[in-house]
């Protein structure tokens, strides 16, 4: 009987309510929360745990103005997390706690159907806030070149899923064209001896007496010294789920066409076989023969006459 409870309550579990909605209101909530083509742009929670140091309180502040607080445990129990998400209609989130065991923590996850997928500890060892820099800002909103270095992030496991995750986390939304004057945030990730530095520089154009401007980069903060710490990743069965695409968002294949790395087009067209006798090619007066030189050939080519023998 216990068994049959036991295998009831699983049962339960996995099958998923569907809410039928009563009036026009509602029905246009289920529809904008349900799955679409193209998702909309990804936004994040900022919260705090219910113990932070004043360095984790100001590097929040200097990622977003209004933090909420938050009293939980994201790797011991991320019920609170999910039960958010799923209210605010947020994937990602950053959490910052402080105590004894890990101080000065940082927390990124993601989530996938409104359950937590992937969850990275990173301990601050180093901050520089941005009022610490005194130099012109990028405006608020400005979308951001995300460069990564250091052989880590190509060869271990760990530091592929950081890497992906934090593209998700801070590259804001798609857009069809950027203006060159408009690539001017530069965010700089290293991975070196175990630890993790994220730098943040703007971009400034400068004359090079040509046609392309000469770039320099002036750091304007804030900078982070992160080490790795605990992680929480989603099985590779789960992550193949979740970077699924739908079929009518996969490119058709054209045949005959390819692509090369630079992205140029390349094209092969299908011919019968040409028969190369009957080639018309543009006849020029000095390749011409002479009416001596055909008389002589005519003479070659001609047999030897035979005499006639009388029997």
């Amino acid at each position: 009987m216990c068994k049959l409870i036991t295998f009831c309550l699983k049962m339960a579990g996995n099958v998923r309510l569907t809410m039928k909605p009563k009036t026009k209101r509602s029905k246009r909530f289920l529809e904008n929360r349900g799955p679409k083509l193209t998702e909309d742009v990804k936004s994040a929670m900022i919260m705090k745990g219910g113990n932070t140091s004043q360095m984790v309180t100001q590097a929040l502040k200097d990622i977003v103005s209004n933090l909420v607080k938050n009293i939980t445990r994201p790797f011991e129990d991320s019920t609170s997390l999910e039960f958010f998400s799923k209210k605010t209609d947020c994937s990602l989130f950053l959490f910052g706690s402080h105590n004894k065991k890990r101080p000065n923590n940082f927390i990124f996850g993601r989530l996938f159907d409104f359950h937590v997928l992937d969850m990275i500890e990173l301990g601050i060892e180093k901050y520089v806030s941005l009022s610490e820099i005194k130099t012109n800002k990028c405006p608020e909103g400005t979308k951001p070149m995300l460069v990564f270095a250091g052989e880590p992030f190509e060869t271990d496991h760990e530091y592929k899923r950081l890497k992906n995750l934090l593209i998700d986390f801070f590259r804001g939304p798609t857009v069809p064209a950027v203006r060159l004057s408009g690539l001017e945030h530069v965010l700089h990730f290293t991975a070196l001896d175990g630890k993790i530095f994220m730098r943040s520089y703007r971009c400034l154009l400068k004359k090079s007496g040509c046609r392309t401007p000469r770039i320099e980069l002036e750091e304007i903060g804030p900078s982070f010294d992160f080490v790795l710490r605990r992680t929480h990743l989603a099985s590779e069965d789960l992550y193949k789920l979740a970077h699924k695409q739908p079929k009518a968002l996969k490119p058709k294949k054209k045949k005959n066409i390819s692509h090369d790395a630079f992205g140029t087009r390349f094209g092969r067209v299908h011919m019968q076989k040409q028969d190369l006798s009957k080639l018309r090619t543009r006849k020029m007066k000095g390749l011409r023969k002479r009416k001596g030189e055909v008389a002589a050939e005519e003479q070659d080519g001609q047999a030897p006459k035979v005499a006639k023998v009388e029997s």
